[in-house]
């Protein structure tokens, strides 16, 4: 049982993915084979389904792009479903304090050292292993992602960043903006000085630092950075960007 992600972050290099919205297994299955590191299947604010996730997650087989899924709260009734889906690894969003980062460390684990219920037929077909064996190396296999997208995050950063299991921290400009009260403003002097903060307290800790690239050159001065965990953009974004592109010059 191998994640490429985790392997690839543990190894210090970059790992870049990008955000899937579309319920839809042929672009999981596209995308896949492009040459992407992990594809981040968004069932936090996606339309996406528990029976269209898994065939997502089924579409990355025969490839080293690892399936990694956001769910909608620090929970582990959301969490059980995807990894026995065969999720690679979980994001939690909206994580703020050293005890909600605790809750998901504990959500993608079995005991003892978490609290995971125990039924991963389907995740060990994915992973092509008996479920016995699934059961044995999860625990030190499976990501455990947090979003720093809140202030309180970041005032409570150093403890977050102390929890036993925290496999990345993703910082999310925008939700923190937001919850600065400076909505998408992402110049502003406080919300630069906040993220720079957040920066530097992650790679203190030595835990990978992630956080969104939406250009390829933006991506590189973050690698540059010590960012490893990069979201490049979503597929909506990439779709309207190339159509945009298509067809803005016959317009004119």
């Amino acid at each position: 049982m191998k994640n490429p992600l985790k392997a690839r972050l543990k190894a210090g290099k970059p790992a870049i993915g990008l955000l899937l919205t579309f319920p839809s297994v042929p672009v999981a299955q596209a995308v896949a084979r492009c040459g992407f590191d992990w594809i981040f299947i968004d069932r936090e604010h996606g339309p996406i389904d528990i029976a269209t996730c898994q065939a997502m997650i089924a579409a990355t087989q025969g490839t080293d792009c690892a399936p990694i899924v956001r769910v909608g709260a620090i929970d582990e009734v959301l969490a059980k479903p995807v990894l026995d889906a065969g999720a690679f690894g979980v994001v939690f969003p909206m994580v703020r304090t050293k005890e909600e980062a605790e809750l998901a460390a504990a959500a993608v684990r079995y005991p003892p050292a978490g609290i995971r219920g125990i039924g991963p037929m389907i995740a060990a077909v994915r992973w092509d292993m008996t479920v016995a064996e699934y059961i044995k190396k999860a625990n030190s296999e499976i990501l455990c992602i947090l979003l720093i997208e809140h202030i309180d995050a970041v005032r409570n950063l150093d403890q977050i960043l102390k929890v036993k299991g925290v496999d990345v921290a993703q910082i999310a400009p925008f939700d923190l903006s937001a919850s600065m009260g400076r909505t998408g403003d992402l110049e502003h002097k406080e919300v630069t000085k906040t993220i720079q903060s957040a920066e530097k307290a992650i790679l203190k800790s030595g835990i990978p630092l992630g956080g969104l690239g939406q250009t390829t050159e933006k991506a590189k001065a973050m690698i540059a950075k010590g960012y490893r965990s990069i979201v490049m953009t979503s597929d909506v974004g990439l779709l309207q960007g190339a159509a945009r592109e298509m067809i803005g010059p016959l317009r004119k």
